[in-house]
């Protein structure tokens, strides 16, 4: 059986959001999609076959903690991130980038990479854009991100110049040391912090590697979505139609109606998984703390629009007790739903642009937000 290439391709387009479909190796993937976390080779408190039941059509890996333990050497020699985690759909994997610069020890940026300490246990590591690179392919990642810097905010116009240049040069390695395969993808990631012109050059100089799809980084850390959305309002624009766009680290359901709204395709996020862990429900009706003592005799499913395990079989007086008892049954159960729910709420998001009503849908599911848990 031949591999397809790598593509995207458009079904629909109402206003700026857009229905389209991801084609790889290991798999189509419709989207507006949201992809599970999956940062250490596992979506935490998920068996394989549990993400798959919530619709998930691709998975997130991580360069970081995968090149820490147990090591991408050690990954490739066990068959790859696709067979060692029981995932045979497509998988991105993050450069590493982002998780250095918030979690490492000592590091120190240079031209060359970056080097660092391990916040596990201190041993010193370099990487730079060929070595990350290097390890997404020991992990057999379907798409690879390159490496870059993710400027901190707020930074001014130098800083955040100096910054989404540093991240130009690393993408022109990057993209250098890929290994084209078919079904397999890159993607640059633009820089630039809240600044419209370095937005803009930082696009175009990404276009000029001809990369398979283009991320939207350096958002979601501390802006604000009002000023999220001001920035992608342009973002978009800067990028090709025919390529997927990736908005990286984003977000609540909120951010995702109203990214999509701009035209955006792909997203990742811890949120709803750590929501998940923390008791906290993301639901048609708004979000729930289970351990809220309003739910302790609620005999009523958690979401009366969702087929997931956790509510078809469970109330929420169950919830609310596996929490206040700390069993670990309550995580999981948890995050079963709220990442189905994060699927819902894709999947009724392109439903709606391929029926040109993505307006109406947005207002309807945020309504619905409003009438609360008693509703």
């Amino acid at each position: 059986m031949t591999t397809p290439d790598f593509s995207f391709t458009l079904a629909a387009q109402h206003g700026q959001a857009r229905a389209g479909t991801l084609r790889t190796a290991h798999g189509e993937v419709p989207t507006p999609t949201f992809m599970a976390v999956g940062t250490a080779g596992t979506v935490k408190a998920m068996t394989a076959d549990a993400v798959r039941a919530t619709g998930a059509k691709i998975v997130l890996g991580n360069t970081y903690h995968l090149m820490l333990r147990p090591t991408a050497e050690r990954v490739a020699r066990l068959g790859g991130l696709h067979k060692m985690m029981d995932w045979p759909g497509p998988i991105l994997t993050d450069s590493g980038g982002f998780q250095i610069m918030s979690l490492a020890k000592l590091r120190k940026l240079e031209e060359k990479g970056v080097t660092f300490r391990s916040h596990i246990d201190g041993t010193a590591y370099e990487l730079t854009p060929e070595r990350s690179t290097e390890i997404q392919h020991l992990l057999d990642a379907t798409i690879t991100m390159q490496l870059d810097e993710c400027t901190k905010f707020p930074a001014t116009h130098r800083e955040a110049k100096e910054s989404m240049e540093l991240s130009i040069r690393w993408a022109k390695r990057s993209r250098d040391a890929f290994v084209k395969r078919p079904g397999y993808g890159q993607f640059g990631i633009m820089q630039g912090n809240v600044y419209e012109d370095l937005r803009r050059i930082s696009a175009e100089a990404l276009q000029e590697n001809a990369f398979e799809g283009y991320a939207i980084g350096g958002l979601a850390v501390g802006e604000g979505q009002e000023m999220m959305f001001s920035v992608l309002d342009y973002c978009t624009d800067f990028l090709p139609a025919d390529k997927p766009r990736y908005l990286m680290g984003v977000g609540t359901p909120d951010d995702l109606l109203g990214a999509v709204a701009r035209g955006v395709d792909m997203f990742d996020c811890v949120m709803p998984t750590r929501a998940g862990r923390t008791a906290r429900a993301f639901t048609s009706n708004g979000i729930f703390n289970m351990r809220n003592a309003r739910f302790q005799d609620d005999t009523r499913t958690l979401d009366a629009n969702c087929a997931c395990l956790c509510c078809t079989r469970h109330t929420r007086a169950y919830l609310h007790h596996l929490f206040r008892c700390e069993e670990m049954l309550g995580p999981m159960l948890l995050t079963i739903h709220n990442l189905t729910y994060y699927q819902n709420v894709m999947q009724g998001a392109r439903e709606a642009i391929l029926n040109h009503d993505y307006d109406s849908y947005c207002a309807d599911v945020r309504g619905q937000w409003q009438r609360g848990p008693d509703a």
